[in-house]
């Protein structure tokens, strides 16, 4: 039997804007990659960034949210209770916003029908897996294209009707000197699939340092880097924007040096005594750095702020 052909006219399609989660890293209705070898931060970074979401504060490079959101949290690798929950509480998330679908007598697959019944009844703005390669389903090549192409497809489909973010974790490969769209596990078609692919990794010059670089944009200009630090209880502490390319945090070359690291530096430096905040203000204005920067830099640092007659005075521990 013949196929009936039939044809779109693009003069009877309504143009869209695209939404975002995080612009322009994380887009709605779309699937984003995020990836890196293991142990560079990768699952430490989104449940940062889930944290920010749940509790509707900024998202780094952002001045305002719209409102705390749900996030459905799936994990094949680290354990809810002593791995992801301390994680979770270390960076202030509002945990009753963290759902995950119990896999307790079902495993999970990207083509899994429970992926937009939860969303649905949820209402949550993001969907995490984590890694993507624990949720292929059994019997799923990750290398061939025509296996992984209409899993995709379907997944891509439901962030498209409900409009929510899929995050894809992904593992890298051991290659090296291969451009990054070669480095993710498996299929090149993964990378293709996705609107939005971020690379986290770090570079020798700062092995403290973590590195957010962005790989792929394929809705708007890609955005810059994004410093993060990793600290002992397992919080993020957010360094700002850096010029680290991929290429570099694939090399591991580069240095990185942000403004709120200036700013951090800047801040110790001048508290070596009890000094008033607007000094602090006024000499980092004069070196470029703005107020917002100043004040992140001194949530990093954890300095304490006491009034002192009508002024502001910190210090980065109390004085005996």
């Amino acid at each position: 039997m013949k196929k009936e052909l039939k044809l779109i006219n693009m003069a009877d399609i309504a143009a869209e804007q695209v939404h975002w989660l995080w612009h322009p890293y994380i887009p709605l209705g779309k699937l984003t990659i995020v990836q890196g070898d293991p142990g560079e931060g990768k699952t430490t970074f989104i449940l940062a960034l889930v944290a920010l979401l749940t509790q509707g504060n900024p998202l780094p490079g952002e001045k305002i949210r719209s409102g705390p959101v749900c996030v459905i949290y799936q994990t094949a690798e680290d354990g809810l209770a002593d791995t992801i929950k301390p994680r979770l509480i270390a960076s202030d998330a509002d945990c009753s916003k963290v759902l995950v679908i119990d896999e307790s007598e079902q495993g999970l697959t990207l083509t899994d029908e429970r992926l937009g019944k939860a969303i649905i009844e949820t209402g949550a703005k993001v969907i995490i897996l984590d890694p993507l390669q624990a949720y292929l389903g059994g019997g799923i090549d990750m290398h061939r294209a025509n296996e992984v192409r209409p899993i995709l497809s379907r997944l891509a489909i439901v962030a498209e009707q409900t409009g929510s973010a899929i995050i894809l974790i992904g593992h890298m490969n051991k290659a090296q000197g291969m451009k990054s769209s070669y480095r993710g596990l498996g299929s090149i078609d993964f990378r293709a699939a996705a609107r939005s692919v971020l690379l986290i990794g770090r570079t020798k010059g700062n092995p403290s340092l973590r590195i957010a670089a962005h790989d792929k944009s394929s809705l708007a200009p890609a955005g810059k880097s994004i410093a993060f630090e990793i600290t002992d209880g397992g919080a993020v502490c957010w360094k700002g924007f850096c010029e680290t390319t991929v290429d570099e945090l694939l090399s591991g070359n580069g240095m990185v040096q942000t403004k709120t690291m200036l700013a951090e530096e800047l801040i110790k430096e001048m508290l070596t005594e009890s000094t008033p905040a607007v000094d602090v203000y006024n000499r980092a204005k004069t070196l470029g750095i703005c107020e917002r920067t100043v004040k992140a830099a001194k949530s990093n640092l954890g300095v304490i702020a006491e009034k002192s007659g009508k002024r502001w005075v910190w210090s980065l521990s109390k004085t005996e």
